[in-house]
């Protein structure tokens, strides 16, 4: 790999691991750096995981004091988000490159949309989940959690979106709390998608190790700087990424 290549993954990944920590939509960047550098797409998705996974890891402790979460509804969401995690992990790697890429302007279509509106279907009001919920909303949303959790060990881009609005439904209201909750179900689903793509040695360590550095400084500066960017701008920038891929990908595949 040359140096101008690593300079660009290491910049794709800083940037990234900032997308994600301040608006998410990491993956919009990340993911086709890989792709112009060479990597395959089913090991270029395996790697963008590895490398977010350690943004967020960076990232996520910014708002480890606003988890206030009861422990009877933590338990069955993170094990939903283990177990689907996996699945969706070995469904990636049982999936033909062919059909991988004929899936994946699809996925990146629905990814843009959740990532465009998805603060309407979040309904950002404010406080924390209810100790009073039914079992049968916990059962339900844990349910829900494992199939967001299998999207997201398989492709992930707008994962985030889709637990906002989840957790609004559970009677959430306090942003701050809501993302700090998604960080931990996010960090459990991408992680043990990362222990499953390492046995399974479809990471490219190479340009790997240079986007997990990237990510890690991006995520981490991203963490701490957020409130003083313009998120707004941020967005629709993502929105526009999330659009070009869409319609490189459309026009590529089909």
């Amino acid at each position: 790999m040359t140096l101008e290549l690593a300079i660009f993954l290491f910049v794709a990944g800083a940037l990234g691991g900032a997308l994600n920590s301040v608006a998410g939509g990491g993956s919009f960047i990340a993911f086709p750096a890989l792709l112009f550098t060479g990597v395959p797409p089913i090991p270029a998705n395996a790697t963008n995981t590895i490398a977010l996974w350690t943004a967020a890891a960076a990232s996520g402790g910014a708002y480890r004091s606003r988890l206030n979460v009861p422990r009877r509804v933590m338990v069955p969401l993170l094990s939903a988000s283990l177990v689907g995690g996996l699945a969706g992990a070995v469904l990636l790697l049982k999936t033909p490159a062919q059909t991988f890429m004929r899936v994946l302007p699809w996925l990146t279509l629905g990814a843009t949309l959740l990532f465009a509106f998805g603060r309407k279907l979040a309904g950002l009001r404010g406080s924390v989940i209810e100790h009073e919920i039914t079992n049968a909303a916990l059962v339900a949303v844990t349910f829900f959690q494992f199939a967001v959790a299998v999207y997201g060990g398989y492709f992930g881009g707008g994962m985030g979106i889709v637990m906002l609005a989840m957790l609004a439904t559970l009677g959430m209201t306090d942003i701050h709390a809501m993302n700090a909750l998604k960080a931990v179900m996010g960090f459990v689903i991408n992680g043990i998608a990362v222990v499953t793509f390492i046995v399974a040695g479809a990471i490219y360590w190479e340009q790997g190790i240079v986007m997990v550095v990237g990510g890690i400084a991006g995520g981490y500066l991203g963490a701490h700087y957020a409130l003083k960017l313009p998120q707004a701008w941020v967005r629709v920038f993502v929105v526009l990424v999330g659009t070009g891929m869409t319609i490189y990908f459309f026009a590529k595949s089909y």
